[in-house]
């Protein structure tokens, strides 16, 4: 069994936090669970070749259903302009090309920023949006649909009330929101024709929007922390290579990952959340702990999502979480019954999201859509 030790540095920070500007993201602002300010960079450098940018096995795109509801788990605190809203800022008056030069330069990970004691990690996707890009979207596993931010837009040239508003729902609610018609949307062998993409709010430290699980069925995702490497590849079946540790999962509502958990004795859903900067738990949870052994006391917390709408919640020590043979250690889970449990109707059953505070702890992580199997390898402290 190896150990995750889910680090407890935020909690300090937590007070400075509440007093903090709040910004509305695409799902939540989730207060309760920040650590510390993530540090992204402002823009995202070319690319070097990969098997993502580099492979087009199979010719023919996904086509994805024209949504009139789109749901996510994307959580961030940190605001501040995007890249392109810096690119714009700079060159108000330039060429789109020359925009976009503006756009794609800049120091720091190009794909993957790993959890460290001063920040959460986050998982970016250089992705093409009717040829012009690449725009750095994040990877969000918890979300139906992609979406943009609004200079995103005035970069594609594309009005922002050209196309019949969507629904957006969030960790703590929902709202409506414009989206826009695009043609294609591409990244590695990921390729979606025909799309709504809904407008979200510019408040991702340094992201431009959010790449959802669309398209997704048949890929094959790996994140390695360590190289800064993203891919999107088909997947071919493949195993599992010399030191993973192998999860298998199935998939719920579209391609929501859902692993078979056990926390603290109790029979748990654990949902893949890349997009949640933190770990969340429902009362079902909180409740059958409850029922196995007393509960020490928690401390107040709350979520605030993308209405700015409030939730409340506890945090609370928790036993051992554990995934197949990784056990994830952590002194404390804000517990809450926030919206997106009741839009997966997953209310009534002990259920769990597992973000990014987890997650970047990785060396790497693989996630075959094809074969509904997680692959792990730890990092060196793991």
């Amino acid at each position: 069994m190896l150990t995750i030790m889910r680090a407890d540095f935020w909690r300090s920070w937590r007070r400075w936090a509440r007093g903090a500007a709040v910004a509305a993201a695409i799902a939540t602002l989730s207060l309760s669970a920040q650590r510390a300010p993530c540090a992204v960079p402002s823009a995202l450098p070319p690319p070097a070749p990969t098997a993502a940018s580099d492979a087009a096995s199979d010719p023919t795109p996904a086509t994805a259903t024209l949504p009139s509801a789109v749901t996510s788990t994307l959580t961030t605190t940190v605001t501040g302009p995007t890249a392109a809203a810096a690119a714009a800022e700079a060159s108000s008056n330039a060429p789109v090309d020359e925009l976009m030069e503006i756009i794609v330069q800049g120091r720091g990970p190009r794909f993957v920023s790993p959890t460290r004691r001063d920040q959460i990690g986050r998982i970016w996707a250089p992705v093409l949006i009717n040829g012009l890009g690449p725009f750095r979207l994040v990877l969000d596993t918890g979300a139906s649909h992609s979406g943009i931010t609004r200079i995103v837009a005035l970069v594609l040239g594309i009005p922002t009330d050209s196309g019949k508003p969507v629904i957006l729902t969030g960790v703590t609610g929902s709202t409506k929101v414009p989206a826009i018609h695009v043609d294609t949307l591409s990244v590695g062998d990921l390729s979606v024709d025909s799309t709504l993409l809904p407008i979200l709010p510019d408040a991702f430290g340094g992201a431009e929007g959010v790449l959802g699980y669309e398209g997704l069925s048949d890929k094959r995702v790996l994140i390695d922390f360590r190289r800064d490497l993203l891919t999107i590849t088909y997947s071919r079946g493949e195993r599992a290579a010399q030191g993973f540790l192998t999860i298998p999962f199935r998939s719920v509502g579209g391609q929501l990952v859902v692993i078979d958990a056990i926390v603290g004795h109790v029979r748990t859903k654990a949902i893949i959340d890349t997009g949640g900067q933190t770990t969340i738990a429902n009362m079902a949870l909180h409740r059958a702990l409850e029922r196995r052994r007393t509960q020490p006391p928690g401390r107040p917390d709350e979520v605030i999502g993308v209405s700015l709408a409030a939730e409340k919640g506890e945090i609370i020590q928790t036993p051992d979480v554990e995934l197949g043979a990784i056990k994830i250690r952590d002194s404390g889970i804000t517990y809450s019954d926030v919206s997106i449990f009741k839009q997966w109707k997953l209310l009534g059953e002990p259920s769990i999201l597992i973000g990014m505070d987890v997650l970047g702890l990785l060396d790497t992580l693989i996630i075959d859509y094809r074969r509904h199997e997680l692959q792990l390898r730890m990092d060196s402290h793991g």
